[in-house]
């Protein structure tokens, strides 16, 4: 096979090889302010900011952390959903020289508690509402500060008004006494200059991000990304997008930024081309076609499970979805159904990446204008090298031959933080294995056979069985436990838990799941819990989750689904 096989097949207008800028992450804003001051960055539900007042705000926030005692290195969380506090506080961490650690705001205590402790961050922004959670895994290692916002700081009247009334009525409105450990975010703008601030970094290797992701062996690890692989994976989503206008384009941030997927394809694009975030805080569908039909955003990243949900919609032709010219599906398998169907509503194109957060995350995607291949997860990218290795030797495999799929390129992590066994692991000679089975075929196209041994991916998140049964055998009545990902029409799997309940304890499916409910976070909870007398085993002893999904399969297929 010739070397790089995928490059014939490259646009005219993508270059197979770019010099990426070594710089800030945070210039991409403070370029686009000073091109397009007066264009709209973030519309949030009808409250709109300007790229200008944006850079203002995040300089402000970045003169606050100073003042705060923040310097350079130094790790501050943010625990939002997509709302312009979470995008004033990501680059504003970031001109102040911090090390931005993204957290989800669905994580329960324990999840938090260990991302906090091994990230060693000094200060959390985070909602009103997620303050008392924040306190309960905090309660070993306090922070230095929690800094809380509310999601009414930035609506537009009358909706800022009408926010608290609303939160009365759902049962979820707090009331926070500040202290000095504990600070209002509007305050913290509104005393600090929206003096310039540039921290000088070394832009290869110093950290601009920790994100987390699970791994199959227990708690999830942090990813350390530098300036440099984020600013070059932003620029290679750039230049496969290369109809992109410049001061033009607008996105449905639908999908979190708190995920790096959302981070790479939304924020960091969004912001680098002057286009405007079209902020969706939660993916509800009828608010989400609501504002297609109203916003006409053009480019719309997702995850397949946004797109099965639109297409889905029992009154989908009340609404106009032309205006969306460009999805990219990460995080899951796009079935081809769903990828045919949604075209044919927007008109659009809707093509499938792949990615992962030791890569910032994008290294494959399919060309979005031009050859293309269903059910493959397309080429890699510029200066992005790759190959199917056997997973013992690390040889290269044969076209079509099934192996483990390398990586590397500018885009690739500098490794694990705090954690060098699992770096050495994964990264050899500067290529990043992937731990994802698959195949090339004669042209150059990569095909997933396989996502990680064990891996559960439920609606484009990621579940780690380990830690899902690390929660049920701590329950009382539980003697053993395994969690598989079973199929599921709309999420891809699901998690199904299968129990050994201990002698002379009564199996109650519904008081496991509340367990499960009050310790992980809501897509990582079992949706289906079986109970058996026995599980599968080795010899040795070892549970046979394989043994377990076979039998689910033919389950399906006795059921003819």
């Amino acid at each position: 096979m010739t070397a790089k096989p995928w490059l014939t097949h490259y646009p005219d207008e993508v270059p197979p090889t770019f010099d990426y800028p070594k710089h800030q992450l945070a210039q991409f804003l403070v370029r686009s302010a000073e091109a397009f001051p007066h264009t709209v960055a973030l519309d949030f539900l009808g409250k709109k900011i300007s790229y200008r007042s944006l850079l203002r705000h995040s300089y402000r926030f970045a003169n606050a952390l100073l003042r705060l005692g923040v310097r350079k290195g130094d790790r501050v969380a943010v625990m939002l959903p997509n709302c312009p506090q979470a995008v004033i506080a990501y680059y504003g961490i970031l001109l102040a020289g911090g090390i931005v650690v993204m957290t989800n705001p669905l994580y329960m205590t324990r999840e938090l508690e260990h991302q906090l402790k091994d990230s060693g961050a000094k200060i959390i922004v985070t909602l009103d509402a997620l303050v008392g959670r924040v306190r309960q895994a905090t309660e070993n290692r306090p922070l230095d500060y929690i800094v809380a916002t509310s999601i009414k700081d930035f609506l537009p009247f009358p909706k800022n008004v009408l926010y608290p009334l609303k939160a009365k009525k759902d049962g979820t409105y707090v009331k926070l006494s500040y202290t000095d450990k504990l600070l209002p975010f509007l305050n913290l703008l509104k005393q600090s200059p929206p003096t310039p601030c540039h921290v000088e970094i070394d832009a290869e290797n110093d950290l601009a991000l920790l994100q987390y992701t699970g791994g199959t062996t227990g708690y999830a690890k942090g990813v350390m990304l530098t300036h440099a692989n984020l600013v070059a994976n932003t620029l290679q989503t750039q230049l496969w997008f290369y109809r992109r206008r410049i001061g033009k384009e607008k996105y449905m941030a639908a999908l979190p930024f708190f995920h790096v997927f959302g981070l790479t394809v939304l924020l960091n694009q969004g912001i680098s081309l002057a286009g405007t975030l079209i902020l969706v805080p939660r993916y509800e569908i009828n608010q989400v076609l609501k504002t297609i039909h109203r916003k006409k955003p053009t480019v719309f990243p997702g995850a397949p499970t946004m797109y099965v949900a639109i297409i889905n919609h029992p009154n989908i032709s009340k609404y106009d979805l032309s205006s969306i010219n460009v999805c990219i599906s990460g995080a899951a398998p796009l079935p081809l159904e769903v990828q045919t169907r949604f075209e044919e509503l927007t008109g659009g194109k809707l093509i499938e990446g792949y990615g992962l957060t030791e890569a910032s995350p994008v290294t494959h995607a399919n060309n979005i204008w031009e050859k293309r291949k269903t059910g493959s997860i397309g080429i890699p990218f510029p200066d992005t090298d790759a190959k199917i290795v056997r997973p013992d030797t690390l040889e290269e495999a044969e076209p079509g031959e099934i192996g483990e799929l390398a990586v590397r390129g500018p885009q690739v992590m500098k490794g694990y933080w705090n954690n060098p066994e699992e770096t050495a692991k994964c990264l050899r000679d500067g290529w990043l294995l992937t731990g994802d089975m698959g195949r090339i075929d004669e042209d150059g196209f990569f095909y997933i056979l396989d996502r990680r041994k064990d891996l559960i991916i439920a609606g484009g998140y990621n579940i780690y069985p380990r830690e899902v049964e690390e929660v049920l055998f701590e329950h009382p009545d539980v003697e053993e436990a395994v969690v598989a990902g079973v199929y599921d029409p709309y999420r891809g799997e699901t998690v199904k838990a299968y129990i050994v309940p201990k002698d002379g304890s009564a199996p109650d499916e519904a008081a496991i799941v509340r367990w499960c409910k009050e310790r992980l976070a809501a897509y990582k909870v079992p949706k289906i819990v079986e109970f058996r007398d026995q599980l599968p085993k080795t010899m040795a002893g070892k549970v046979l989750r394989r043994k377990l999904l076979e039998e689910e399969a033919s389950k399906r297929t006795g059921a003819g689904l």
